[in-house]
């Protein structure tokens, strides 16, 4: 079965950057939907940034103008730069692909991120 793996969570000081990444155990080359969610203590999982099929990119209002979400196809990795990282950012960030001709998407384990200040 296909696995998403995320990596380069842990705890940072507010202010500063840290980068996550998605590793897949099938090819993006042909995928629907990436995307990275996130989900605090006692909240839903909300959407944090995505790219759709059309090359479209999708970002939450929280996150817009700190967050980068991008795409490596050779190595069928999909990371998040977060900068300018707040103690509101603090959550169990996830990776989430919609692979061509398959559903539901497809959900990682999850990656810690805290932020202190």
């Amino acid at each position: 079965q296909v696995q998403l793996v995320e990596s380069g969570g842990g705890l940072v000081q507010a202010g500063k950057s840290l980068t996550l990444s998605c590793s897949s155990s099938r090819s993006i080359f042909r995928a629907n939907a990436l995307a990275w969610y996130r989900q605090a203590p006692e909240k839903q999982r909300e959407l944090v940034a995505e790219i759709v099929h059309d090359g479209t990119y999708n970002y939450g209002d929280f996150v817009k103008g700190r967050f980068t979400i991008s795409r490596d196809n050779t190595k069928n990795t999909v990371s998040l730069q977060m900068d300018s990282l707040r103690p509101e950012d603090t959550a169990v960030y996830y990776c989430n692909v919609w692979f061509f001709g398959t559903a539901p998407s497809v959900w990682g384990q999850g990656t810690q991120v805290t932020v202190f200040a």
